[in-house]
């Protein structure tokens, strides 16, 4: 019995009267118990039942919390030399299994569907061309062709990217000072700001905060923060980047005027292909997987990544990292002045 102390399913053992002669640890919960617990013990009770007249009893049993959870219940029969001697019942949590199968068929449909609208647009320009004979016209779509292709391809760059960091158990770590990250990423996004008319804010940045990363990763991941602030600003609206040590944390932070996430968005803006708004995304020409990629980058090395919002005030990301401590840097000093585009 000592093994079934420790497994993590839950064991559930009765005579041939009906009577629990031994419950392991794990299934303590479904005892005298209250709430959604309480209907999965009478379901055992059922299958039990069941399983004492001589049946191998099987269901999966969604349970609605909180918190929610999907269990699969087995009951079977137990015999020695032919005679029934009781029966016992193994419940497995598949909760995460569920939802890995839930988010798996919803990436699927998203992919899907994300791929299938410009291949369609594709299509039907094609064929516009080809049918006219005017050169404007044939001029204006091939321009549309060419928007087409390039959402195209920054889907498939974005699942690609995503894809990879999924993968990977474990970036390459080497130790960057913060202040490179920020400015690279700076440099990416640059010419977004100034052709949206967005100007962008370094505040000062300690040059001994630093990091152990994949160096590309984290510039990947803050050019996402950076290029989701600006697209999601109005003309003119600042972009605030900063970043500070926060009880033995990097922790930056990239902040918007723009329009901002309503509440019931907040915990969804991290999620593949979700988008607030869908329009507005459409035509900035947003993949609606930068902010998954950021989210995975951070959990790949063990830090987080957080948003607070409100409605036409905008938005603040906090990308939290463990600091490299005691970590020395060759990157060049800077100013730590103010760097500024407009």
């Amino acid at each position: 019995m000592l093994a079934l102390e420790r497994v993590r399913d839950g064991v559930i053992v009765v005579d041939t009267a009906g009577e629990v002669v031994y419950r392991n640890p794990a299934a303590e919960r479904f005892e005298r118990a209250r709430g959604a617990d309480a209907v999965a013990d009478e379901l055992i009770g059922r299958l039990l039942e069941r399983a004492l007249q001589g049946e191998t009893a099987e269901l999966e049993l969604p349970l609605f919390g909180p918190p929610r959870e999907v269990l699969r219940v087995q009951a079977v029969p137990l015999r020695r030399d032919d005679e029934s001697v009781g029966a016992a019942a193994f419940v497995h949590d598949i909760t995460e299994l569920r939802r890995v199968e839930s988010v798996r068929r919803d990436f699927v449909a998203n992919v899907s569907h994300e791929l299938k609208t410009p291949i369609g647009a594709l299509g039907l320009l094609a064929e516009t061309i080809s049918q006219s004979d005017d050169p404007a016209v044939v001029q204006s779509l091939s321009v549309q062709v060419l928007r087409e292709a390039d959402r195209l391809a920054r889907i498939v760059d974005d699942l690609l990217d995503l894809s990879f960091v999924e993968a990977q158990e474990a970036p390459t770590r080497e130790q960057v000072p913060v202040r490179v990250i920020i400015e690279e990423a700076l440099e990416r996004v640059r010419p977004l700001s100034v052709s949206l008319g967005i100007p962008l804010r370094e505040e000062p940045i300690s040059d001994d905060l630093v990091v152990a990363c994949d160096a590309g990763q984290l510039v990947s991941a803050v050019t996402n923060l950076l290029d989701n602030a600006i697209k999601y600003s109005d003309e003119h609206a600042q972009v605030d980047v900063s970043a500070q040590r926060e009880n033995g944390s990097a922790v930056i932070k990239v902040r918007d005027r723009g329009i901002g996430i309503p509440t019931a968005d907040l915990e969804r803006v991290f999620e593949r292909f979700y988008r607030v708004d869908k329009a507005r995304s459409r035509s900035t020409g947003g993949t609606g997987l930068g902010l998954a990629i950021v989210r995975h980058i951070a959990h790949a090395h063990g830090g987080d990544v957080t948003v607070t919002s409100r409605e036409g005030e905008g938005s603040t990301f906090r990308f939290e990292l463990p600091v490299a401590d005691g970590a020395t840097s060759t990157a060049p000093s800077s100013d730590n002045g103010m760097a500024e585009a407009s």
